[in-house]
């Protein structure tokens, strides 16, 4: 199953598309982060890496998950 990563060098979110219900929670949650029209859509920039943990546990159908990124 595809997953696309998104990284803010903490943390990566995954995002597997087969997966998502589309349901908006985490576009009425942290708008500025996830935008549908944007490429990527999702921009781990504008939030904090708590904020986008807290967020991602809010996805009602699992379609997003966090991996912490390995210190280098």
């Amino acid at each position: 199953m595809e997953t696309i990563e998104y990284q803010n060098g903490e943390i990566t979110i995954l995002w597997k598309p087969k997966v998502c219900t589309h349901s908006g929670v985490c576009v009425r949650t942290l708008p500025n982060v996830y935008d549908p029209k944007a490429r990527p859509w999702i921009r781990t920039q504008y939030a904090t890496t708590q904020e986008l943990i807290d967020q991602v546990a809010k996805c009602p159908s699992g379609a997003l998950s966090i991996k912490k990124d390995e210190e280098k």
